[in-house]
């Protein structure tokens, strides 16, 4: 096949926090996407702001990725996928623990449809989004790729542990080179802020727990335990900004199609290598914003992990990623980002009056 031969990539939870700051990568990088996403937990209008960023119009199916017969119609009209990233989850902790089933069956069915399509169609290449959840409680940190994952905390984090062994061992029978991403904290928001996280409900993430608090969209946060055996009695996590969190699925996928994975399924640690405590993070916030955010000590949330935080070194020295942004930076876009949904939101609640 002669000239540039643009690769396909289908992006599962396209219009999510991950998926669509991924989608922008991608497309930076040369690639073709087309997205899928119920919208069940996330918003269709991220859409426009990838397309204001890139010049792209992406496609997204509104699918349910647990139907297997819509997600086979997605396959039967894009015979030129070359390559899936899978992010397509339900991805709160404390919910998981009060819904165990639901999160289950999502996101279990949702991956076995996927893969059943991958091998009816001969995909080469599957990037499977995962999480540190998978390190439980671990006896040492930082946590590398060889790690052994204890029991997980939440039902989501077994989700994500048994997610890996499906991939592994579906990897091992069918030759689909795989790769499992681990995540540590996806924070922040594309520089141009014309994406970034929109958590449906409560959120759950401490970011924007911040964010909504200092702009009065939730009147107080609350600390999720402050007796942890850290150096300030709150919950040490790695925070990665989610423009370099990107990055690494467009580099795992050059990877895979280079063919420099030495095995058919393979595990990178996506994280900064550095532990912030929740209390060091809200003070870093207070000194970007200017803003003194009002918050509880508050007590321990059942499936909360005492301390992780990501060694990266493989995914530097193999991958060649590199993450470019700090603490500050994920601090500072989130903040403009909130501003932005904050200003949005007066421009979408004063538009009916004035138009009736």
């Amino acid at each position: 096949m002669s000239g540039f031969f643009m690769s396909k990539i289908l992006v599962t939870g396209g219009c999510g926090y991950i998926g669509s700051h991924t989608i922008v990568d991608l497309i930076e990088n040369g690639y073709d996407v087309i997205s899928v996403d119920n919208n069940s937990r996330s918003n269709a209008n991220v859409l426009k702001g990838i397309e204001q960023i890139t010049g792209k119009k992406v496609k997204n199916y509104k699918v349910d990725l647990c139907n297997f017969d819509d997600t086979f119609a997605i396959f039967q009209e894009n015979e030129d996928i070359s390559g899936i990233i899978h992010f397509a989850a339900y991805k709160s902790v404390g919910e998981s623990v009060q819904k165990p089933l639901m999160y289950f069956e999502n996101n279990l069915t949702s991956l076995i449809n996927l893969l059943k399509c991958v091998q009816e169609f001969h995909i080469p290449h599957f990037v499977f989004s995962s999480s540190c959840s998978v390190y439980g409680n671990p006896d040492e940190i930082p946590v590398t790729e060889k790690t052994v994952p204890k029991p997980a905390e939440s039902p989501y984090g077994y989700t994500k542990q048994m997610g890996e062994q499906i991939v592994h061992e579906f990897a091992k029978n069918s030759g689909t080179q795989s790769i499992l991403l681990r995540y540590f904290n996806p924070a922040g928001a594309h520089p141009s802020i014309a994406i970034g996280e929109m958590p449906v409900g409560k959120p759950e993430n401490l970011i924007p727990a911040i964010t909504q608090t200092a702009i009065g969209r939730i009147p107080k946060m609350f600390v999720h335990g402050h007796d942890y055996p850290t150096r300030d009695g709150s919950c040490i996590r790695d925070y990665i900004h989610i423009c370099d969190l990107a990055n690494a699925h467009t580099l795992s996928l050059k990877y895979l199609e280079e063919g420099r994975n030495t095995g058919l399924c393979e595990v990178f640690n996506l994280g900064s290598g550095n532990g912030v405590s929740v209390l060091e993070a809200i003070h870093a916030f207070e000194k970007v914003s200017g803003i003194k955010l009002n918050y509880e000590l508050g007590p321990r949330r059942p499936g909360d992990v005492v301390a992780v935080y990501a060694n990266n070194d493989l995914a530097k020295t193999v991958l060649g990623w590199n993450p470019k942004f700090s603490l500050e930076d994920m601090l500072s876009t989130a903040w403009k980002w909130e501003l932005l949904l904050k200003a949005d939101e007066t421009v979408f609640t004063s538009q009916p009056g004035e138009l009736n």
